[in-house]
């Protein structure tokens, strides 16, 4: 073998083994390690429910809000002990006025005067917010009327700093092309499960989750995604961050591979940053497992499709050589090539599940490039624009 087919294969290896580990030696060894966990809930409700907030903020959300806030006034929770607060990052359409009708049944308006992004309006309810346990949701959300005690009674645990309910992908209407998202969404879910009974999940959601006050009152970088910071805070304070199960949310997926593009790319950028900006706890002498769980989990997901690259390189290099190699890089160019006509499907026409699924993986892919394009130039967008599902 020459010293050019060795580069070829070390390029190619990096990615692979990155993405073999995050994705399947990973939760292999969580499963392995939690045939007796090592956290497991209540096993009662609370002699009495804990006042809690509901923090909802919202962009121009006229389409969906009357609804969204119909469904959290009708959680199965005492109504005397609970706060429901909408945060306005300066919305410009209706969306004002239909909170406003909903102000007799406790619903309150937080209006921003100016646009700051979802972190600022969230740092800004801290100022108004009574509960003993903040609930973190979003427009588009459904949360299951049963869902919130489940949530909530996990706080029982003092060691219980943060808990993560369950996404489920839901459909975002008759014809998509986001089918894929359901798959790894429902793969996403049962990782967190094995997190928790190994003590602490690294990641919460952020459609549906729930702080203790003290750690929610921390005010927050606004350029930073407080759900995925808050286990990494949780943990710094001494917390655990779990997983419920029995607390479900509806998450409806966005209905083109395009519009999750933009997310994903918007996400993994603030994710990146985020996990930059509190380092400290990939430190393995100080966090011990949390520490390896934050590496395999985020860090390994995120360096693979940054290496990703380098993998078509190293078959570039040895397709000259190697009947494999060419064979694979053939294979490889031609998923691109149905990943991206994925992109350009019609709308109004089914997409067939391999190409969806293709397109599914090479919009993840370009977005994570993306993503880390974005936040090794340092350029920071705290101003979110909400996915329109």
């Amino acid at each position: 073998m020459n010293r050019l087919e060795i580069v070829g294969l070390i390029l190619i290896t990096i990615p692979v083994a990155l993405f073999l580990y995050a994705y399947l030696v990973y939760p292999a060894l969580l499963w392995l390690l939690t045939r007796r966990p090592s956290w497991s809930p209540p096993a009662s409700d609370p002699a009495e429910w804990p006042p809690i907030t509901i923090v909802l903020p919202v962009y121009n959300e006229e389409r969906v809000i009357r609804h969204t806030i119909e469904a959290l006034l009708a959680v199965d929770y005492p109504p005397d002990r609970r706060q429901i607060l909408v945060l306005s990052d300066a919305s410009t359409d209706g969306t004002h006025d239909i909170v406003r009708q909903y102000a007799p049944q406790g619903v309150e308006l937080i209006a921003l005067p100016e646009r700051r992004g979802k972190t600022a309006a969230e740092n800004e309810s801290a100022q108004h917010a009574t509960g003993e346990v903040i609930i973190n949701t979003d427009a588009t959300t459904r949360i299951q009327p049963g869902s919130v005690k489940p949530l909530v009674s996990v706080f029982q645990d003092l060691s219980v700093g943060v808990a993560s309910g369950r996404d489920v992908s839901a459909p975002a209407g008759a014809v998509e092309s986001n089918v894929a998202e359901s798959g790894y969404v429902g793969y996403e879910m049962w990782v967190r499960d094995l997190e928790t009974r190994f003590g602490s999940i690294v990641g919460a959601s952020g459609c549906f989750m729930a702080i203790r006050r003290n750690l929610f009152d921390q005010l927050f970088p606004e350029a930073l995604s407080r759900d995925f910071a808050s286990p990494l805070l949780a943990r710094r304070a001494g917390f655990r961050a779990i997983s419920v199960p029995q607390a479900a949310a509806l998450v409806p997926r966005a209905r083109t591979l395009k519009v999750e593009y933009r997310r994903k790319t918007r996400t993994m950028a603030r994710g990146i940053e985020t996990l930059w900006f509190l380092r400290e706890l990939l430190s393995p002498f100080r966090h011990g497992r949390f520490a390896w769980m934050l590496w395999s989990h985020k860090a390994a997901r995120w360096l693979g499709f940054l290496t990703a690259p380098l993998a078509l390189a190293g078959l570039v290099l040895l397709a000259g050589s190697s009947v494999a190699a060419l064979v694979l890089l053939v294979l490889t160019l031609g998923g691109l090539g149905v990943g991206g006509a994925a992109f350009l499907w019609p709308a109004d026409r089914k997409i067939p599940g391999l190409v969806a699924s293709a397109g599914y993986l090479v919009g993840s892919a370009a977005a994570a490039i993306m993503a880390w394009a974005k936040a090794l130039r340092g350029e920071r967008n705290p101003i979110w624009e909400p996915t329109r599902r």
